[in-house]
């Protein structure tokens, strides 16, 4: 049986021509960036093209962008660094909407001293830039807001947000790991001082991500033990890795249009597949309707939990998520779906649909008849 994966949200496969850029720095082109001879050197330009390519298709200098391991180490190092850096100001604002990347780090500092202003979304999960003003203290050190939440797919205003942190000289970190690839932004257009990415989700390698630092941006780095990146992150680089970064960047940004067009088509189908088949009043729609992620769709089936729909959809070869926590073998309740105020019957039976890479309008229209078969057999 042929599987049917819908989770491209959590990764994504490695496109072929990502993988053909790669294999050479795992053989002939072995050497460590560090060393001073040809082997190293040849690594080393890799890396500085890799670099220069994605600065550019960012909008930024290559100066500001440091490689990491992911999404989370980006995450991490700019929350960290920054307060670190704040000369003695403790206060962080985020949201209770952000990915646990995000949340645990603040977490930690608040058992470290820090104070931190959850902000809570409204039922659509959107933050208002007014919620953020009003949260804004004479100590804050951070403010950080996600540019597309990873299980409902809205967008935040981070523009105005990132607004309202220049103007009071405080440090506005965006985690963009789901953003990347899927919309059109330039570093250069936004009031961001700190931005994170991560490849294995636009068709890239895992293990490798990347943190814009703005020019004016001092960040204490939270690793020590060799030069690399500036001094700011060492460790050897991984070089087959990051050149996998930047081909995949190259492919998603270029083919930026039609990939948004094709899911936006697989969402629709999805949409209009569960309305035919389970009918329009038996499922709710999770997110902003307009202001979103064009791969992400968020369903909640009320009367069927989230864990029986997903086990009983991967019986059937279809790959979703719930898009929430995996403790020791059972779901927790997204606390996401829980900051939005919604009802336990939503956030109870909610599954993430994600869209990308070798998806077709068949592939959607099976899924959708198996869901709305195994909804009506478990609400039975």
């Amino acid at each position: 049986m042929k599987g049917i994966y819908l989770d491209h949200a959590a990764t994504t496969p490695l496109h072929p021509d990502v993988l053909e850029a790669m294999l050479p720095y795992y053989g002939e082109k072995f050497g460590n960036p560090s060393s001073v001879h040809a082997f190293g050197q040849a690594a080393k330009k890799a890396v500085d093209r890799a670099r220069a390519a994605i600065a550019d298709r960012l909008g930024c200098r290559t100066n500001e962008l440091i490689f990491t391991s992911g999404g989370t180490e980006s995450d991490n190092f700019a929350i960290f660094g920054a307060v670190a850096a704040a000369g003695g100001k403790r206060h962080i604002i985020t949201t209770r909407i952000e990915h646990h990347a995000v949340l645990h780090p603040c977490e930690q500092l608040e058992k470290l001293g820090c104070d931190v202003t959850y902000l809570e979304p409204d039922r659509s999960g959107l933050i208002a830039p007014e919620q953020v003003a009003e949260a804004i203290r004479r100590d804050t050190a951070l403010i950080s807001v996600m540019f597309g939440n990873n299980e409902v797919g809205t967008l935040e205003p981070i523009a105005e947000i990132g607004q309202l942190a220049r103007d009071r000289g405080i440090a506005f970190h965006v985690d963009a790991v789901q953003a990347l690839g899927k919309i059109e932004f330039a570093l250069s257009d936004l009031p961001v001082d700190l931005m994170s990415f991560s490849a294995h989700k636009i068709n890239g390698p895992k293990g490798v991500g990347a943190l814009y630092i703005n020019g004016r941006q001092h960040l204490t780095p939270l690793l020590f033990g060799g030069s690399q990146e500036r001094k700011r992150r060492p460790g050897t680089e991984n070089v087959a890795g990051i050149v996998g970064f930047a081909k995949a960047l190259e492919i998603a940004l270029d083919e930026l249009a039609e990939r948004r067009e094709h899911t936006e088509r697989l969402r629709a189908a999805m949409l209009d597949g569960l309305a035919r088949h389970l009918g329009e009043g038996n499922f709710v729609v999770n997110g902003h309707p307009t202001l979103r992620l064009p791969h992400i769709l968020n369903v909640s089936f009320p009367g069927a939990e989230t864990e029986t729909l997903i086990m009983g959809l991967d019986l059937e070869g279809i790959a979703v998520s719930s898009g929430s926590a995996c403790t020791s073998g059972s779901l927790e309740v997204s606390h996401v779906l829980e900051a939005m105020h919604l009802p336990e019957s939503v956030t109870k039976s909610a599954v993430r649909f994600s869209f990308g890479m070798g998806n077709s309008m068949q592939d959607i229209e099976t899924a959708a008849e198996k869901v709305a078969t195994i909804v009506k057999r478990v609400r039975k």
